[in-house]
């Protein structure tokens, strides 16, 4: 009788196959895209140029790979070095994110061969595509640097680590300044559109608003997965690492209510500029208000609130709370509140839903896997004193 081997039985866990599933039914509908055509897999149109693939895998999935920038300008840049032990996590999930994004993005284009023409072929330095085509594409660059020494440590790449670590600074900084600019630009796509976006959403501050939100949601992404990997990929990771994660977390907790204050005064003062508030009292404004009060001044008040109790499970459950608040922000400015006062509007196919389902489980995967390998959760113990 044929016996399943050691390692076979190992993969053969629920999650695996639950997993593996759905990354099956994905891939055949974006099959399905590429061989029949986007009309096959998503309701969009010219009225409703996006469905539920950029609104998550762009416009959500970009702020929510913010933890890059953000961790390695605390680490790198004002030698905030406590929070060490978790900038090649911080690293990581923003490189996975920012790449799933360009994913996204050409699973959803009409044309996606022709993703380069942006960059190079209508060269517009005027326009906002041109500004956030080469922003991404060079930030997903720098951040695939910014994580190669770790690679190269598990390669055994001596030399070439050396030499990666000698750019840290440098790419750090060129990481400050093109995340600074391509988060604020996704916010500025939309003041190319006044007349679509709904009035309580549209507003010239958006590109800071989109910036601001960006620094919260990467924080509090750095605060959940460090409970899942404490929770998941614990046998990966070293004692250092493990022992930092709550204090950290408190410190993470503090940034992120100082950052979602000062998101919570700019939205204040660019209705109060738009002098939109008897737009409140309209079904719009309450769903406007669940925003605002709900997703952002509530977790304000939670993580300041958690932290100057060293609360950590509540830094973390608001953590989650607050990722959920930067996605229904840009659910709303991409998706909901788009196109507002159309007739009649169908959001997004279930296909959309099924292919992001897919997508965003070959992105934990594929987290889980380099995790588990490389040096991320812990050190090296070949180059510690280093």
């Amino acid at each position: 009788m044929l016996q399943v081997g050691r390692p076979a039985r190992e993969w053969m866990t629920p999650f695996n196959v639950v997993a593996g599933l759905i990354v099956l039914v994905g891939l055949y509908f974006i099959v399905v895209r590429f061989s029949q055509g986007l009309a096959s897999i998503t309701d969009a149109s010219d009225d409703q140029p996006w469905g539920l693939l950029l609104s998550w895998g762009l416009f959500a999935g970009v702020p929510l790979s913010a933890s890059g920038f953000a961790l390695g300008t605390a680490v790198y840049l004002f030698g905030m070095k406590e929070y060490h032990p978790v900038v090649r996590n911080a690293i990581l999930i923003g490189f996975l994110g920012y790449f799933f994004a360009v994913v996204f993005l050409l699973i959803d284009l009409g044309r996606p061969w022709r993703i380069y023409y942006p960059m190079f072929v209508s060269f517009g330095p005027a326009s906002v595509m041109f500004l956030v085509a080469w922003h991404v594409a060079l930030y997903l660059s720098c951040q695939a640097l910014e994580f190669s020494p770790a690679a190269l440590e598990w390669l055994k790449l001596k030399i070439l680590r050396r030499w990666a670590l000698a750019l840290t600074i440098g790419l750090t900084i060129f990481g400050v300044i093109l995340s600074t600019l391509h988060q604020s630009a996704l916010g500025a796509m939309f003041l190319l559109a006044p007349g679509k976006l709904h009035p309580l959403w549209y507003t010239p501050y958006l590109p800071w608003l989109f910036f601001l939100s960006s620094i919260a949601g990467g924080l509090s992404m750095v605060i959940f997965v460090g409970m899942l990997t404490q929770r998941f990929l614990k046998r990966h990771a070293d004692a250092p690492y493990l022992a930092s994660l709550e204090p950290i977390s408190l410190g993470l907790g503090s940034a992120a209510s100082i950052t979602l204050f000062s998101y919570f005064a700019l939205k204040v003062i660019a209705l109060a500029h738009g002098d939109h508030w008897q737009l409140l009292s309209t079904p719009w404004g309450y769903w406007y208000l669940v925003e605002l009060l709900g997703f952002v001044l509530l977790p304000c008040f939670l993580f300041a609130y958690a932290s100057s109790r060293n609360n950590v499970t509540l830094v973390r459950f608001t953590a989650i709370w607050t990722i959920g608040g930067i996605i229904l922000n840009r659910f709303n400015v991409s998706l909901i509140a788009f196109n507002w006062s159309l007739p009649d509007r169908q959001l997004f196919h279930w296909k959309e839903l099924v292919i992001i389902l897919s997508v965003v489980t070959i992105q934990i995967l594929t987290y889980r896997w380099i995790a588990s390998r490389m040096p991320v959760l812990r050190e090296d113990q070949q180059y510690q004193s280093e």
